[in-house]
């Protein structure tokens, strides 16, 4: 096992392209894939937080040498098919670190992107991955809100030649990746590089990877609840949201693989509701006290859209059992290319 701040051993690990959802569901790997991360992505437990609890870490952050941060994982399916010179169009907030990594991502694959996006309380995080954004898409389309862009995506999505990627990702397709991800942590629990978490908590905003982890630990029969810390207004993020992406993806792999799958106990979802903080993108100050805890323990920085309200919710969880908290944020990789 590592420090929060050092790299996860491999010994034991399998070989990158071995992606556990494959060993489960050989006709899984016929599907079209763009290699884009390393995985496992590495885990750790987090030393040094005040009080005596066992906080252990999903590093997500690091599993794309260019930018890497949860998207990865979808994008690698969304974008299987894609070829230089392809057009992708997105939609997302003005900060959005799914437009984001649309962007870098298709750019690797010689493709261009068009993102729609909407204006939004801004943070210096997402002002950041704002710029970053506009610099590496072929053009960015911004609305007053998100029905507005929205409406705007269903028109731009009828030009010819163009490759639709639902908002965060989250679609069945997509959620192939975050099934993976829980099988993935399924196999380092039986490795022996952590202790089988009581609960795993992750921002919630689409909601693709709260529900491809809650499906992959069902497949994998991991007794692990979900913690999805809401992000985003109820009326778009709620447990019967989590529940329809698991059942949409579980008859995807059923429809591939030609068997049944295993089902999602909702039970083993649940939703915080107060660390949303009244708006997208509003920075809440008990969610920026637990950043700074977790940079002053690890030097690990988390951004105040998702990531630090995510921690702010596993801060707060019992003690009394281990609590993996899944990094989605990728702080780093300035880079543009």
């Amino acid at each position: 096992m590592t420090t929060a701040t050092g790299s996860a051993p491999r010994r034991g690990a399998p070989p990158a392209d071995a992606l556990p959802i494959f060993e489960r569901f050989p006709s899984l790997a016929l599907l079209p894939r763009a290699k884009l991360g390393v995985f496992p992505s590495p885990v750790a437990r987090v030393t040094g937080l005040p009080g005596d609890r066992e906080i252990w870490i999903k590093r997500d952050d690091l599993d794309a040498p260019v930018y890497g941060g949860n998207k990865v994982r979808a994008l690698e399916f969304l974008l299987g098919e894609v070829r230089p010179g392809d057009t992708l169009l997105t939609m997302g907030g003005e900060g959005s670190t799914h437009v984001l990594a649309t962007a870098a991502m298709g750019r690797r694959l010689g493709a261009r992107t068009v993102a729609i996006r909407w204006r939004h309380d801004m943070n210096p995080a997402a002002l950041r991955t704002s710029g970053r954004a506009a610099r590496l898409c072929s053009r960015v389309r911004t609305t007053r809100g998100p029905l507005s862009a929205l409406l705007l995506s269903l028109f731009a999505r009828r030009a010819h030649g163009v490759r639709w990627i639902p908002a965060g990702g989250a679609n069945a397709l997509g959620m192939l990746g975050h099934v993976n991800a829980g099988l993935e942590l399924a196999e380092q629990v039986a490795r022996g590089e952590l202790p089988v978490p009581s609960r795993v908590v992750v921002p919630f905003g689409t909601g693709g990877t709260a529900a491809g982890l809650a499906l992959g630990f069902a497949i994998a029969d991991l007794p692990t609840r979900i913690v999805a810390a809401r992000v985003v207004p109820r009326a778009v993020a709620n447990r019967r949201r989590l529940l329809s992406l698991t059942r949409a993806c579980a008859r995807l792999i059923e429809r591939l693989h030609g068997r049944p799958v295993a089902t999602v106990d909702p039970s083993c979802l649940q939703v915080v509701n107060d660390v949303y903080g009244g708006a997208y993108g509003r920075p809440l100050p008990a969610a920026s006290a637990a950043a700074a805890e977790l940079r002053s323990a690890a030097g690990i920085f988390l951004d105040d859209t998702y990531s630090a309200k995510a921690f702010a919710a596993a801060l707060r969880l019992p003690s009394t059992a281990p609590v993996l908290f899944w990094l989605t944020f990728a702080a780093g990789g300035e880079r543009d290319d």
